[in-house]
């Protein structure tokens, strides 16, 4: 059978990538990898999968429908991670956005339609649901997004959800709270703190540090993805969480520790616009459905992507440098 992942040259989508290959029970025998290679989706990523006799990658840009009809041909499913997804980007620069997660997704959702494409994943956020001040959100909770970027993935999540119920197409939409893990670009949070104290500079603390989100390890969020690949309902939503909901505060203190540094290298710094106060997903639903539990502790896991930071400073240097 054929699956196409889109952006799978980035953080999220190479490592959904690589853990496919492990999981030969699912029957993915060809495995199309479609990634436009933007500033975030690196071949160096992929080395190891793109080895494997059952991928091959494509260069192309899912707002252009000529590519997404040609890898779209034939195939089964499709897991859809490509996206613009930095939010302080996305407030200097929200065309790009909109054009990327919306149009982009649109565009693919037509080609799978046309093509008879049995099963569309398609790859979302918390964001899209806004700010919780208590409790957790479920999956009919509403969109309340309030950045352009997450504004840009509620409106892909509608369009996904509106082929599945304009055209029966089986499609699934999950939402993940933040992500952490090796190879993510320098700058999220994690890796731009871990790099800019390893150089001895100073971490960017916005306003009272006191924002709060749920860390997911990457490898559980893709875990959860195969669950839903394999097994979701169609036209359904599952959260993906991580389990551990941290204030940035109380998150930049573990990294000035795992980095041997003092809170004399926080730089607190104005508040971004717009910025949401708290995010946390209530994942009951793929848990109940389809047997979702995060494997990686946090502890353990921040410790191993500091240590990937320090480990492999050839891969982040030149992109820290061209930031």
């Amino acid at each position: 059978m054929r699956i196409v992942i889109t952006g799978a040259a980035g953080f999220i989508g190479s490592r959904f990538a690589e853990m496919l290959l492990e999981a030969q029970h699912l029957g993915y025998d060809d495995i199309v990898i479609l990634d436009a290679l933007t500033y975030s989706g690196r071949r160096e990523n992929i080395e190891s999968v793109v080895r494997d006799s059952r991928v091959s990658f494509v260069q192309g840009d899912i707002t252009d429908p000529e590519v997404t009809e040609e890898v779209l041909r034939g195939a089964q499913a499709v897991v859809h991670f490509a996206a613009e997804s930095h939010v302080d980007r996305s407030i200097t620069g929200a065309r790009t956005f909109f054009e990327t997660n919306v149009i982009g997704t649109q565009t693919l959702l037509e080609s799978a339609r046309r093509h008879q494409v049995e099963r569309f994943v398609h790859v979302s956020t918390d964001e899209v649901y806004g700010s919780i001040a208590e409790g957790s959100w479920s999956e009919d909770h509403i969109l309340e997004p309030n950045s352009p970027y997450s504004s840009s993935k509620a409106g892909s999540d509608l369009a996904a959800l509106a082929y599945h119920r304009t055209y029966g197409m089986h499609v699934c939409v999950t939402r993940c709270s933040n992500n952490y893990g090796p190879r993510q670009f320098p700058e999220k949070v994690i890796p731009l703190f871990v790099t800019n104290l390893m150089d001895g500079l100073k971490v960017p603390l916005y306003g009272d540090g006191l924002n709060v989100r749920d860390w997911l390890h990457v490898d559980d969020h893709c875990r959860g993805i195969l669950l839903v690949l394999e097994g979701g309902r169609t036209g359904e939503i599952y959260n993906i969480g991580g389990g551990t909901e941290l204030t940035n505060k109380e998150l930049t203190y573990r990294l000035l520790q795992l980095c041997d540094k003092t809170d004399a290298s926080i730089e607190p710094v104005a508040d971004r616009l717009g910025h949401d106060r708290r995010y946390s997903v209530d994942c009951s639903k793929i848990s109940n459905e389809l047997g979702y539990s995060p494997q990686v502790p946090f502890e353990e896991g921040l410790a191993a992507v500091v240590q990937w930071y320090l480990d492999n400073e050839t891969w982040w240097r030149s992109l820290k440098e061209a930031m």
